[in-house]
Formats: structure tokens, sequence, C-alpha cells
């Protein structure tokens, strides 16, 4: 039921277990894990809207996956270049907010005009990002010593 939930507030595609990848059940751990640390899901929710939209306009949605915004989740390295929800690596430290302009994954012709003339602005969507990615941030930091307690206490009960 909390699966089914989740598949459906994050409009994820509905896998049974033994069909999902590696990456998306990754994303999931860290979506019940954020919620553990007392992250609203309102702000996941806005949080993984930016993040798709900030991976659309990289072009990184044209790789052909039905589960694209779900395929970088899972890898571990450089932690400070990924996004926190779909993984995927900027190639950057997040802070700078440097996007490299005109980063483009796909294989497909270019559009008539360039995405900033049509509205669309990658290092706007990245500010957003990082602005809503400091207050989850700030919330997380006022619950990680309260888990660390109730852990060490927990383990005292199943000693």
């Amino acid at each position: 039921m909390v699966l089914h939930g989740l598949q459906a507030r994050f409009e994820l595609p509905a896998f049974e277990r033994a069909d999902c990848s590696d990456a998306y059940l990754a994303f999931l751990r860290a979506v019940v894990f954020l919620r553990m640390l007392n992250v609203s899901e309102e702000n996941l929710l806005k949080l993984w809207h930016l993040e798709k939209k900030l991976l659309t306009l990289l072009h990184v949605d044209s790789i052909g996956s039905p589960t694209w915004f779900l395929d970088a989740c899972g890898p571990t390295n450089k932690p400070r270049n990924r996004l926190l929800l779909t993984n995927f690596n900027m190639g950057f430290e997040l802070k700078s907010q440097a996007v490299q302009l005109g980063l483009d994954f796909s294989k497909a012709a270019p559009e008539l005009f360039a995405g900033e003339e049509m509205g669309e602005d990658a290092l706007r969507v990245l500010g957003q990002y990082l602005k809503l990615f400091s207050r989850i941030q700030a919330d997380m930091s006022v619950e990680i010593p309260l888990m660390r307690k109730a852990t060490r206490w927990g383990g005292r009960l199943t000693s």
C-alpha cells in the first residue's frame, strides 16, 4: 500500500518488486529514509519536480529509458556532485551553482530557439533546487542527532 502511494504521488512507473531496477529501489529507499528524518513529503515532491525539470533542461530525458530520471540512483561516488533524489551526477559540486551551459545529453536535432529564449533556464532551476535543498538539509541536521540517540537507546533493548 505504501509503495503504491509513493509511486502515484511521485508519478513513477508501477513495477512489481521482481521487475524493479536497483536504481528504482534506491530511489524509494532514499524517499523513505528522508521521511524518517522528518523531511516533509511536500518538500520532497517539490524537490523531485525541480530535479526532473533540471534534468529535462539538460536533455537527460532523451536517453530513451522509461525511468531515465532514476537510472543514476544508487552510485555513491562524488555525493556532493549528485542531486538528492535522482542521484544524477551533475559533474560539479552543487554548491558552486555552475552549470556548463549548452550541456546536452541528447542526440536529437537542436530546437529552433534556445531554452532560455523559451523561458527555461537551467541556472534558475538549479538556484531553486539549491534553496529547497538547503532547507531540507537544515531540517535533517535537527533530526540526525535525535535518530542517533534513538538508535543507541534501541540498541540497548536488542542486545
